[in-house]
């Protein structure tokens, strides 16, 4: 008897779970969460480009174009975006393209304006490409958590985990083999190598933090 009392007393009542109340972003949130995201991948391109890197996704293949032709990566990473603007408009809404368009336009900007500010002599390949790839990683996370992308493949790979639950993080890497093996022939080989350890952090960081029902903000 004593037993039962003393297992009666020392048992806690059940409790249901408290349900999680969604608070959306508020428009301050946005605006703050956008720049900071913005200038996180700006600054991620721009330590790629002074080690002569490239990266995944479309600031991979603006970065790539521009070693090659001799046009600025900001303009060329605006203009490869465009056919992915009109996939993400038709496909993600004119909310997320208004966003996205908008940080594409201020990484243009930052990539032109940063370097009168901060003059980089040299920086050794691994380092460039630990820091720029994961500077860029965390840009893509913090404009995907207010509602935008980076433009390009982010775009359809943030479609794809919307609509199928096909982890972003993935896809992207799927996406960044690709490019990596088109720039085997026009890039020489040691700096395809530390270019893809770029694309492996920068991928790492949405494919272990971007997962779907890990973040309730919207």
């Amino acid at each position: 008897m004593n037993d039962y009392l003393r297992f009666s007393w020392n048992r806690a009542p059940a409790v249901a779970a408290p349900e999680v109340m969604i608070k959306p972003h508020s428009l301050l949130d946005d605006v703050y969460g956008i720049a900071v995201g913005v200038l996180f991948a700006a600054i991620g391109i721009l330590l790629l480009q002074v080690a002569g890197l490239i990266t995944g996704g479309v600031a991979g293949i603006a970065l790539l174009v521009s070693y090659l032709s001799g046009w600025q990566v900001g303009q060329l990473f605006l203009l490869i975006n465009i056919p992915f603007f009109l996939f993400g408009y038709l496909f993600m809404g004119a909310r997320f393209t208004v966003k996205s368009l908008i940080g594409s336009a201020l990484i243009m900007a930052l990539l032109k304006l940063i370097p009168n500010g901060l003059v980089i002599g040299h920086i050794h390949p691994l380092v460039a490409a630990l820091t720029g790839g994961t500077f860029c990683g965390m840009g893509i996370l913090a404009l995907a958590r207010h509602g935008a992308g980076l433009g390009g493949t982010g775009i359809l790979t943030l479609w794809l985990q919307k609509k199928y639950a096909i982890n972003a993080g993935r896809t992207q890497v799927m996406i960044d083999s690709v490019i990596m093996l088109c720039a085997l022939g026009l890039v020489e080989p040691g700096r395809v190598g530390w270019s893809a350890v770029s694309a492996v952090a920068m991928s790492s960081m949405v494919m272990a933090w971007h997962r779907a029902g890990r973040y309730y903000g919207s």
